[in-house]
């Protein structure tokens, strides 16, 4: 299914009038009432039906609400304006409502079966608010079913819009601006040394990079609006590398960092990218990627260029730079022994498949241990 990258929000009514809506199903997080783009939103033309009821790390019964409304209210088109969750809480609701199994489509066993749906029948605009997930241009979504995360992978529910309109970033609290970038970044990482990497998304990898390195500071530190462009489309660019590689043992590893310590994703993927990364580069005898330790050496050298740096060690050190100069603490622990046994016991095993070097539970730990109370 192909995507349309649209640039400035004053594009959306046209798209809107293209895909013929009468009727739009508003999907909105809680930034909605303070965004620049609100009034230009709401004087579009259309019937809105709007939900918000949903928190970032949305519940399997908060989509079903959604997925409700959308079935009452009888809209034809679906336009997500907001964060990662308020995308992903539209995917799940799109995906539910084509679907003949209906909610049981987003939940296990169905969710894994990739189940047929014309995507078509439903248009889905995407208007991220944060540059940080590539939500906007990816065919996956999570929520949390049963208290463990659910991921819904369906190439349906991919936005046929993302509509980027960087001015919406100038706004952002600096510490979501820090984390949502960081996400960005390790995800141009991970894509480029995932085992299902191709020439396609690699190439998404190193722009993501690329940008990021060079608009950074300018970013986070000046909020300059030509820096805040670049990022966003570096964002878009991670989204769709991870959509063809998918992420690798950092994200595998964050997930439980972040419901024990309540760091955002972002930041606690961030934590675990260079310590991953340096086991790695230590341990390059373990390659299991089929294209060979040659091949992920040559990766890990144009990863270090494209951060700007001949040397992978330097390029892992900057990442760490990185992460001090904006005040990206390390969790603690008051518990550290139970907490790196909890830590380790939560890690996803098919989630650390994407690796290229292989990661057990001693291994984790032995990770967690460095990151925790670093």
């Amino acid at each position: 299914m192909s995507q349309k990258i649209i640039n400035g929000i004053d594009k959306l009514p046209g798209i809107l009038q293209e895909v013929g809506c009468q009727r739009l199903f508003l999907l909105i997080d809680s930034s909605y009432p303070f965004l620049n783009i609100k009034n230009a939103i709401e004087a579009m033309p259309v019937v809105k039906v709007k939900f918000s009821d949903f928190t970032p790390n949305p519940l399997y019964e908060q989509v079903c609400k959604g997925i409700e409304l959308m079935k009452e209210s009888k809209s034809d088109t679906i336009l997500a304006v907001g964060g990662g969750s308020a995308i992903d809480v539209a995917k799940c609701i799109k995906l539910a409502v084509l679907a003949e199994e209906g909610d049981a489509a987003i939940i296990p066993p169905l969710v894994s079966q990739r189940l047929p749906i014309e995507g078509g029948k439903i248009p889905f605009v995407a208007v991220p608010t944060t540059a940080g997930t590539g939500s906007e241009s990816t065919h996956n979504a999570v929520m949390y079913y049963e208290g463990a995360k659910q991921t819904v992978t369906n190439d349906g529910i991919l936005p046929e819009y993302a509509v980027l309109e960087p001015s919406v970033l100038k706004t952002l609290p600096d510490y979501q601006k820090r984390c949502t970038m960081l996400d960005a970044l390790s995800q141009g990482i991970e894509s480029w040394w995932s085992i299902h990497s191709t020439e396609e998304s690699r190439e998404y990898s190193k722009r993501t990079v690329v940008l990021i390195m060079a608009n950074w500071r300018k970013y986070i530190f000046e909020n300059d609006s030509a820096a805040a462009a670049q990022i966003m489309m570096a964002a878009n660019y991670g989204g769709r590398a991870i959509n063809i590689a998918e992420t690798t043992a950092p994200h595998a590893m964050s997930y439980k960092i972040t419901s024990k310590y309540g760091l955002p994703h972002g930041h606690a993927v961030a934590v675990c990218l260079p310590e991953v990364w340096q086991y790695m580069t230590d341990n390059m005898k373990e390659v299991k990627d089929k294209r060979g330790s040659r091949y992920l050496e040559m990766v890990f050298a144009e990863i270090a260029h494209a951060m700007g740096f001949d040397k992978v060690g330097e390029a892992i050190a900057q990442f760490r730079q990185m992460m001090h100069e904006m005040g990206m603490l390390y969790p603690k622990s008051d518990n550290i022994v139970a907490d790196l046994k909890e830590l380790t016991e939560s890690v996803n095993p098919v989630r650390l498949k994407n690796n290229p070097i292989s990661i057990d539970e001693d291994i984790a730990y032995a990770l967690y241990s460095r990151i925790i109370n670093a």
